[in-house]
């Protein structure tokens, strides 16, 4: 029953803002805003009192300028939040029995079962304090009887807040939210359905699930049953997080570095695409090869959260060159990604230029419509081994 279920979610707040005010204290109580500050840069996240002035992450920096001409702007460093992201994770996995990493600034925990031992509540303020207090960091959480709805409620309680939404005051507590609460319901859908008068999510739950389906397709039902507070999904176990990889076997043993590279960037390329697909981003990279005479070499290392092609080209091609010491003859390379969490666009939109980003979109939009190999780098296009 999902009444029984006690699922916390717990969420940093204004998560690298919070990483820089760590560092520097000067920054307490201002408008902050992580990102690049040139007529190009993006927005990657800001704290609450730039928020104050309209400011929001994916903003053009020139808007957010116009916007919040005093804020403070921080370049930012993807390695330090990836670092705070797993002292959080490291933090919360010794204290309970079923954790997953939704983001790398979020974690729902399932406490089913333990409320005879602990008092979920009371436990969920005890783990929200031992982060504060081993991190420095500010975190909110939500408890109640599903993802969707403990979620909802930390959004809700933000910054620094806590609440708890039992099963009979689900329905209550959801009703007069505004649908766009609702987690995974996008700028379009939301417009589709205040056109035709459903703003609230009481109204949303009002409607027939054939209409809904009419509409919507099948996220139409499933919206709808967010709605009325139901979510039936499991708190996936962070450990078991997939990886995905691909390697290839030379038709002939090669010892041809350029060709292996541009090898290399392709499998590469094809592996940031599939993140990017699953809205995932990756915090490790391996690469291994395999030498004519049948020995096994792997290295890997671990990287800030991204999904972008370039970071994670560079990265691949770094690995191979310390990997492949014996110059001998090579008869499979391949490329690994892990660590792998779901990323929000803020992160994807972090990169160290928005031309990258704007490729990689670019990119994206072509192998959707046209198929994964529509569309290469150059380098690539002359690989026979």
């Amino acid at each position: 029953m999902a009444g029984d279920k006690h699922i916390i979610h717990m969420d940093q707040d204004a998560f690298f803002v919070s990483v820089e005010v760590r560092k520097n204290s000067d920054l307490v109580g201002k408008p902050v805003i992580i990102g690049g500050s040139s007529e190009r840069g993006v927005v990657a996240s800001c704290s609450y009192e730039a928020r104050k002035f309209g400011v929001h992450s994916a903003m053009s920096s020139r808007m957010a300028k116009m916007l919040c001409p005093h804020a403070i702007f921080i370049r930012g460093n993807m390695d330090e939040y990836s670092k705070a992201s797993h002292e959080i994770t490291d933090i919360l996995k010794s204290r309970v029995p079923l954790i997953e990493k939704a983001s790398i600034d979020e974690h729902y925990i399932d406490m089913t079962g333990m409320d005879r031992f602990h008092g979920t509540l009371q436990y969920a303020k005890e783990l929200r304090q031992a982060v504060i207090r081993e991190t420095g960091l500010p975190i909110s959480f939500g408890l109640s009887v599903n993802k969707t709805v403990s979620k909802i409620a930390t959004n809700e309680c933000k910054p620094n807040g806590e609440l708890n939404v039992n099963q009979q005051e689900v329905q209550p507590f959801l009703n007069p939210l505004s649908i766009k609460k609702i987690p995974g319901l996008g700028e379009k859908t939301f417009i589709k359905l205040s056109d035709m008068g459903i703003k609230k999510i009481f109204t949303l739950s009002q409607i027939h699930p054939d209409q809904m389906q009419t509409l919507l397709g099948k996220n139409g039902i499933q919206l709808l049953q967010k709605a009325k507070g139901i979510d039936n999904s499991p708190v996936i176990p962070y450990q078991e997080q997939k990886s995905i990889g691909t390697q290839c076997t030379f038709k002939t043993d090669t010892i041809d570095v350029d060709t292996i590279n541009n090898l290399i960037t392709s499998m590469v390329m094809d592996l940031a695409f599939e993140l990017r697909q699953k809205k995932k981003l990756s915090a490790c990279i391996t690469v291994t090869i395999r030498y004519s005479n049948f020995e096994d070499v792997t290295k890997q290392v671990t990287i800030p959260y991204t999904s972008l092609d370039h970071v994670l080209i560079a990265k691949a091609k770094e690995l191979f060159r310390q990997v492949y010491q014996k110059r001998m003859l090579l008869r499979l390379v391949g490329v690994r990604l892990s660590s792998l969490v779901s990323g929000h666009e803020q992160i994807d939109l972090y990169s160290d230029s928005q031309e990258q980003y704007s490729l990689c979109q670019a990119m994206d939009k072509i192998r959707k419509r046209f198929g994964e190999k529509a569309i290469t780098l150059a380098s690539t296009m002359k690989i026979d081994l």
